[in-house]
């Protein structure tokens, strides 16, 4: 894994500056403090960092195909490349490295634009095809790696990071208000939108092409779940089970492979502990250490996991770390957080994440395995239960109902779909927290109004199906993979691996038939068949329990000085984006003795906002106007 960046300017007489490319770069030394290589031609420009992972000596990038008319720079692991590598060599394509992602040029020599087809792994990268004078830039299937890019004043600009196209001169510091919108209404922020005006992510699956000075997104890739009814019935759980295991056995040996150490995060639940037990029986005689955050405040007893962590890494024989952390914990680092993370927040666990990195980088460890994904692949938030109990959503008894009905419709295609909120009542919270100024825009900054979902996803599908595919594009891919890990690893040069989240598990995952995926209200049913040969019944059975940390009343009560400042009727007012007297009254309701927000069901509004303000100030951005 690394950093990657460039510009790219249509103007093929303009010269792009040295300093520029150099300064992008060296923004986001952190995902790459190993090495760094800059390739440089009169009107284009590609940087790179390098975090040192496989083919330690001989990795550096870019690469270049023999004619030298391919360049390459990737941020990212390509899991099958021993494979794929073995076919180019019989081909008689020669290689420079044992480096992994070299294998791309010679997929692209082969396939041209359908390389992805043949890509197992988590990547970024920038090719620029000489001969066409073309620029391919394009993210994994699951968009484990960040890719962000701008087109300003006759350039293409992109980064691994937002804070290294804030380096180029020109391009303007401003706030997208939908995307802030969005952090409100939904987990995060959700591509192509991004907390800075002008700056897109690219989505998920998703690969962008600069030809003849004109820029073109396609689509690759998507999660594609099956018509409801289409599922194999006739193959008993026992089939769906084997396979299940043999292809997470796959994934776990592809992301153990390394030239340094791997460790895993141990959260005391299901996932994380299944992780780290396939990794045991994948790579028998290894020994891993374990990375675990714990709670040990009595405010905060009832989301310290300490007691399951601990016995499964004793289950494991893994060398446990743990973390304790409090709310002063979370005020020395958020901060911190926001600027690596380039967004507002909602809860404060990035926090935790951040720390929990950073203790893996002490130990010497660059590589750590994590179990995201299963929440949202096998049905582990509460709606999945209500689904299955038949817990529809009904919208026909009054005009407010009504509302809410179509709004479910508009966004879901489906009227009695419940997702997240009933988003035209919290339309009103929103203005309500939201200045004055703010809400004479509202129509054109409201995140519902042009939402980036293919409805076409979710039309015919069950409504297990329905819920998956929206957490992995509003819940997954933004939110926990970029802001929560990839960017909490990153800021202390950890590479974050995740193997649930493989493209061949992830078909056959979606063969399954849902009632083989929830029996009643039991979720992960299926998964936790897989688990019981790996970890104790206790925790494979254990009831999920979502990873929160102590929130802004914690911060608020405590009357932490940082937190204050920015939340002061004088600063919220100056800064206009905010309603001064509403923040009033929400500070006055969260520092009761006692107040708490039942988390991750409640929203922390006021979180939002701190951070929000916190990201205004480390990234000089410009008061509402």
């Amino acid at each position: 894994m690394c950093g990657i960046t460039g510009i790219f300017s249509q103007d093929k007489q303009h010269v792009i500056p040295e300093d520029i490319i150099v300064n992008m770069t060296r923004a986001i030394n952190h995902r790459g403090p190993d090495s760094t290589n800059i390739h440089r031609e009169p009107y284009w420009a590609l940087g790179f960092n390098r975090l040192s992972i496989i083919d330690l000596a001989g990795g550096s990038q870019p690469f270049y195909s023999e004619d030298e008319q391919i360049i390459l720079i990737c941020n990212g692991e390509i899991f099958n490349f021993k494979e794929l590598r073995s076919e180019f060599i019989a081909k008689g394509y020669k290689f420079t490295s044992e480096c992994d992602v070299e294998v791309i040029i010679p997929l692209y020599y082969e396939y041209g634009y359908r390389l992805f087809e043949r890509l197992v792994g988590q990547f970024a990268f920038a090719l620029f095809d000489k001969r066409t004078d073309t620029l391919l830039l394009a993210r994994d299937h699951f968009g484990v790696c960040p890719l962000f890019y701008t087109e300003q004043q006759g350039h293409l600009i992109f980064a691994s990071e937002i804070k290294a196209i804030l380096e180029v001169p020109f391009v303007e510091r401003r706030i997208n208000m939908t995307g802030l919108d969005q952090v409100f209404s939904f987990p995060g922020w959700v591509s192509p939108v991004t907390m800075f005006k002008g700056i897109h992510s690219l989505r998920a699956g998703n690969y962008l092409l600069l030809k003849n000075g004109v820029c073109t997104e396609h689509t690759y890739w998507d999660a594609d779940f099956p018509q409801d009814g289409d599922h194999d019935l006739s193959r008993p759980e026992k089939y769906y089970a084997e396979l299940l295991e043999e292809k997470l056995l796959k994934s776990v040996a592809y992301r153990v492979h390394a030239d340094v150490p791997v460790g895993f995060y141990l959260s005391g639940g299901l996932d994380s502990s299944l992780i780290g037990s396939v990794m045991k029986k994948t790579h028998p005689g290894s020994s891993f250490k374990s990375f675990a955050v714990t709670f040990p405040h009595h405010d905060n007893s009832q989301i310290d996991e300490a007691v399951y962590q601990r016995k499964m890494a004793s289950h494991l024989g893994s060398e446990h770390n743990e973390i304790s952390f409090d709310w002063q914990n979370i005020s020395q680092l958020l901060r911190k957080t926001v600027y690596y993370g380039e967004t507002a927040l909602k809860e404060t666990y990035n926090t935790c994440s951040m720390a929990l990195s950073a203790s893996v980088r002490d130990q010497g460890i660059k590589v750590v395995l994590s179990g995201e994904g299963a929440d949202e692949l096998f049905g582990g938030y509460v709606g999945y239960r209500l689904d299955a109990v038949g817990n529809r959503a009904r919208y026909d008894d009054d005009l407010t109902a009504m509302l809410e009905g179509q709004m479910h419709e508009q966004l879901w295609g489906d009227g009695n779909f419940f997702y997240e909120k009933n988003h035209v009542a919290f339309r009103t919270d929103k203005q309500d927290i939201y200045s004055d100024a703010v809400n004479e825009r509202f129509d054109e900054i409201d995140c519902l109004r042009n939402f980036p979902i293919n409805k076409q996803q979710l039309a015919g599908r069950n409504s297990f199906h329905k819920r998956s595919y929206l957490d992995l594009k509003l819940r997954l891919a933004d939110h926990l993979i970029s802001d929560h890990c990839d960017r909490m690893c990153f800021a202390n040069s950890v590479e974050g691996r995740y193997p649930f989240l493989d493209v061949e598990l992830f078909e056959f995952i979606k063969t399954i038939p849902p009632q083989y995926q929830m029996q009643g209200l039991a979720e992960k049913y299926l998964l936790r068949k897989v688990a019981e040969q790996y970890v104790p019944n206790e925790i494979a059975y254990r009831q999920k329990f979502g990873f929160v940390a102590p929130g802004s009343c914690q911060l608020i009560q405590n009357k932490d000085e940082m937190v204050m400042d920015l939340l002061s009727y004088d600063q919220i007012k100056r800064q206009g984006y905010f309603n001064p007297a509403v923040i009033e009254r929400l500070k006055k309701m969260y520092s009761r003795p006692g107040f708490k927000l039942n988390m991750p069901f409640d929203s922390d509004l006021l979180i939002v906002v701190i951070t929000f303000n916190l990201l205004l100030d480390v990234f000089d951005m410009p008061s509402y106007n």
